[in-house]
Order: structure tokens, then sequence, then C-alpha cells
């Protein structure tokens, strides 16, 4: 399975990175699946132990939850430049 990976949003919180957030585009080349993956890392201080999650949701799920981050805004701007339109009217009939 080949997954092509582009990095939407890094995201660490507490003063000493006890939580870590990834947010990444990802299209999978054998199921031609587009998807936002989510790894969270979170570190109890206490046991000194880390946490590692991953989750995967649709674009549309990505782009309602949490008001705009840094990482909506990159997979608009994404989005935007794939259905830009071309100073061409002509360019779609020869593509």
């Amino acid at each position: 399975m080949a997954l092509l990976k582009r990095e939407l949003h890094r995201q660490c919180e507490g003063l000493e990175a006890t939580r870590k957030d990834l947010w990444t585009l990802v299209f999978d080349t054998d199921t031609k699946r587009l998807y936002v993956e989510h790894e969270w890392t979170s570190l109890e201080t206490r046991e000194g132990e880390a946490e590692c999650r991953t989750g995967a949701m649709d674009i549309a799920q990505y782009l309602t939850q949490g008001g705009q981050t840094a990482g909506h805004r990159e997979l608009w701007r994404l989005l935007q430049t794939l259905f830009e339109q071309t100073s061409d009217p002509d360019h779609h009939e020869r593509v």
C-alpha cells in the first residue's frame, strides 16, 4: 500500500510538550481514498510514558470540526489550487 502524505498542521501543548498533535492529508493510492489522518501523543509526566494514537476522518468531517486552524486553512489552500480556474477559457477542451 502506497500512501502519499502532506502535513497540514502540527501543534504542541504544555510546558514540556505534554501533548502533540499532527494532522496530515493522506491519499491511499491502492484504495484511491483521500482523507485526513490525526496522530496525537500524550506524555504522562508522572509515569514517564507516552501514549500515541492515530485516527482517520474524511475531509468534510475535518473541515467542520473545531473552528478554523492553520490546518484547515492549508487544506482549503490545497483544494483551491486543485480547482483553480485557468485564464484560458478553451483550456478544458484541450485537456
